[in-house]
C-alpha cells in the first residue's frame, strides 16, 4: 500500500467542493469549534481511527460556542479533503439539537448516538467513519464543520429527505439560511 500512496501523492481532492464552500452553507464564522483530543490542525489519535488500520473508530470530542438566537439544529459535517480523489470523502453527516454544546467521544455513532444527535449518510454509510488513509499518501486533513441553521432540515421546502439522502445530494439542497458557522481540522497519517 506504500506504493500506491506514493504513486498518488500529488492527488487530493482540496477544499474546493467541501460543505464549506457551498454557497447555500456560507455565513459568518461565529463558531468557534474545538476538540479535548486536538487542536486546529493537530494531530488525531489512533483512537479516532478506522479499525481497519488499528483504530476503534470512536468520534473524537467536540465542543463548540454558543449558536446564534434562532438556530433550530446544527449540521456537522466531516470530510477528507486530501482523499485521492476528485471529491472529498464525506466521513460523517449529523443534526445535532441546538442546545448540545458538546459531543463525548462516541457521539457519532451509527448504532447508539448521543443524546441529540441524529446521525445521517456519509459517504461510507452512516454514523462516524474514522481516518483510514492510504498508507505513504501523506498528511490527510479532516474537516469538522458545524452549521447553525435557521430551521430544521426535515421539513424545509426543497431540501430531500434528510435520512435517505446522500450527503452530495442533501448538502447542495439545503435552503434554509445559515446563521453561523466554525469548523476544526484534525489531521491523520499513516
Amino acid at each position: 500500500m506504500t506504493l500506491l500512496g506514493r504513486l498518488l501523492i500529488n492527488r487530493r481532492a482540496g477544499d474546493t467542493h467541501t460543505a464549506w464552500k457551498l454557497p447555500n452553507l456560507q455565513a459568518p464564522e461565529a463558531l468557534t469549534v474545538t476538540s479535548e483530543g486536538f487542536g486546529d490542525g493537530g494531530t488525531m489519535s489512533l483512537a479516532h481511527c478506522a479499525k481497519n488500520i488499528g483504530g476503534t473508530n470512536v468520534s473524537p470530542h467536540l465542543a463548540w460556542t454558543a449558536p446564534p438566537s434562532g438556530t433550530a439544529q446544527l449540521l456537522l459535517v466531516v470530510e477528507d479533503i486530501d482523499v485521492p480523489i476528485s471529491k472529498p470523502a464525506v466521513h460523517c453527516v449529523a443534526l445535532i439539537d441546538p442546545a448540545t454544546d458538546h459531543l463525548e467521544p462516541g457521539a457519532l455513532a451509527a448504532r447508539r448516538p448521543g443524546t441529540g444527535v441524529r446521525v445521517l449518510r456519509a459517504t461510507i454509510g452512516r454514523g462516524y467513519h474514522g481516518p483510514g488513509p492510504i498508507k505513504g499518501h501523506g498528511p490527510h486533513r479532516y474537516v469538522f464543520q458545524l452549521f447553525a441553521l435557521s430551521a430544521p432540515l426535515d421539513g424545509t421546502p426543497g431540501t430531500p429527505p434528510a435520512d435517505r439522502a446522500r450527503p452530495r445530494t442533501l448538502l447542495p439542497a439545503i435552503t434554509t439560511p445559515v446563521l453561523a458557522r466554525g469548523r476544526l481540522t484534525g489531521v491523520y497519517e499513516r
